[in-house]
């Protein structure tokens, strides 16, 4: 913006806060504010910094007005300012009614603004009209996050695309740009506002052609029933430019989500298809029981068997031999964008691999129970056959439920609990005395959570007080990756057989310190373990997600 008519008159002067008003799209107002700041710094250059000098700019007739303003102040006041400050006692000898607060207006004569305070002029304009022209961005953009916009590619630095959106400027960042796809200077760019933030340097208008949400919108502007609501996309997930999933759930009966969606001879997904440079996309019909979801969501492959564990959010899937391959996908692929549509983590096996673990967990469960509770082979088949896993389950299950076993009485039921028992109370007593052997405190056995096997392999990790437990970090318990000479390495936890997740050892840590004092009782986990998450760093939480991933498409 040029402001060669700091110093010209009064109709030019509108003239020019009319003009970057439009040009900026900012408000009138705004401008011939930046004016009369501009107007007062040059003033109080030229009378001084110490002086209240201030311009008013009439924004009908263009008039301005100078003003040096004084105040009137207490007698004992730190620290005045003899230009713009009067001691109540001075006041009083030149005007009887003067009180403290008192302002007195002095009217400046016009003078002629030199070059330096042109030039220091124009910067100010120039700041505040673009802070307004910011402020006038970021409040057009806040409430448009999860609207796809259509722009031109302005500049491209390093693979990231800035995009003129006519009214502002958005930034889409290498990664959220659909692979192999590039774009040059020119070119016609349709994005998803994901985000818009508030910076130092101005409004970050986020853009994505990668996210979900980008190829949700999409189909509300192909298919009329996702617009109008009829159908609802509950879900997506997306390997950008390669494959994606995505839920649908009608809300009327009559009509078919997914037929709906994919279109006449398929022409509603693939104008969205297009759209995504070729991205093959599987749509799937939601379902509100979690078991039916996950069937679905490994679609092609078919599924035998599911078997969830809702507490750390894993799912077993059995599918036949040949299927595989297709269950897991080019890369572990589909199961990985399952895993990611459902929310779920998802282990999958074959019909033979479960045979043969099922084959193995029978005999190793029988096994124990011989040796446990001194029973023949067929009595110890029995108990693993009605569900019984361990010696825990056969000594504190009611009598009654080992009893109806065929071939069972309540006198064999009774003496198989007491078998149980004894065997438990003798192998507690082992873990008690190699606890005080390691020199693991009582006390440690008083926090909640710690039994004596736990006990004993904190002492194996030379956590021996309640201390020692107070002072780790989860990482500590479960174990972590890292890196060494390039490669990534697992450090094993101290408690790393006993697969706590992520929140127990976390609450195990906590109920330590509170023990000690060192934390209020009511403190939340999550504010006692920010600082340390954050020390841990982005990336080492990034490594472990990458590898966890890995092992969860294998």
């Amino acid at each position: 913006m040029s402001v060669t008519g700091i110093a010209a008159n009064r109709l030019e002067l509108l003239q020019i806060a009319d003009a970057v008003a439009r040009e900026k799209s900012i408000e009138r107002e705004v401008v011939i504010e930046a004016i009369e700041e501009a107007y007062q710094k040059a003033a109080r250059a030229r009378y001084g910094a110490e002086h209240d000098i201030r311009v008013r700019v009439d924004p009908k007739t263009g008039e301005t007005t100078f003003k040096r303003y004084v105040t009137v102040v207490e007698d004992d006041a730190e620290e005045v300012n003899e230009y713009a400050q009067k001691r109540i006692s001075d006041a009083l000898r030149d005007d009887k009614t003067a009180t403290v607060g008192k302002v007195y207006e002095e009217i400046l004569p016009p003078f002629e603004i030199g070059r330096v305070q042109t030039q220091m002029a124009r910067q100010v304009v120039t700041g505040k009209v673009r802070e307004a022209e910011r402020e006038r961005q970021y409040e057009e953009f806040k409430d448009r996050v999860g609207e796809i916009v259509n722009g031109v590619a302005k500049r491209v630095e390093y693979g990231n695309v800035i995009v003129d959106l006519g009214r502002g400027e958005g930034i889409m960042r290498r990664d959220q740009s659909i692979p192999r796809e590039t774009f040059q200077v020119g070119d016609r760019v349709r994005a998803y506002i994901y985000d818009v933030r508030r910076e130092t340097k101005g409004p970050q208008i986020m853009l994505s052609r990668a996210h979900g949400g980008f190829m949700a919108k999409l189909f509300a502007q192909e298919v009329p029933e996702v617009y109008d609501g009829v159908i609802e996309i509950r879900a997506v997930a997306r390997d950008p430019g390669s494959r994606a999933k995505m839920a649908v759930v009608s809300n009327d009966s009559s009509i078919d989500p997914v037929g709906a969606c994919v279109g006449m001879r398929g022409s509603r997904v693939q104008a969205v298809v297009a759209e995504l440079q070729g991205e093959k996309i599987d749509i799937i019909q939601w379902n509100p029981d979690e078991a039916t979801f996950l069937v679905n969501a490994l679609a092609p492959a078919e599924v035998t068997k599911v078997v969830m564990d809702e507490e750390d959010e894993r799912v077993e899937v059995v599918v036949p031999d040949e299927q595989l391959s297709l269950a897991i996908g080019r890369r572990g692929q589909n199961v990985r964008l399952a895993s990611q549509l459902t929310g779920w983590q998802i282990d999958i096996m074959t019909e033979s691999q479960e045979s043969e673990r099922r084959q193995r967990e029978f005999a190793e469960r029988t096994a124990l129970f011989q040796e446990a509770l001194d029973v023949d082979e067929v009595i110890a088949q029995l108990l693993v056959t009605e569900g019984f896993a361990t010696v825990e389950d056969v000594a504190y299950v009611e009598a009654d439920e080992i009893a109806q076993i065929e071939g069972f009485d309540e006198d064999t039921a009774e003496e198989i609990q007491a078998r149980a028992r004894d065997y438990l109370e003798k192998e507690a007593a082992e873990y008690d005395a190699k606890r005080r052997e390691l020199g693991v405190e009582d006390a440690v056995l008083e926090i909640e959570g710690v039994s004596l096997p736990i006990a004993v392999a904190l002492g194996q990790g030379d956590v021996k007080t309640v201390e020692d437990l107070a002072g780790l970090v989860p990482d500590d318990i479960r174990g972590y990756y890292e890196s060494k000479d390039g490669e990534r390495v697992r450090e094993p936890g101290i408690l790393e057989s006993f697969n706590l997740s992520a929140e127990d050892a976390e609450a195990l840590i906590m109920r330590a310190r509170v023990a000690m004092g060192w934390i209020e009782p009511e403190a939340e986990i999550e504010e006692e373990f920010a600082e340390e998450d954050e020390a841990l760093g982005a990336e080492a939480a990034a490594e472990e997600a990458v590898i966890e991933g890995g092992q969860t498409e294998g």
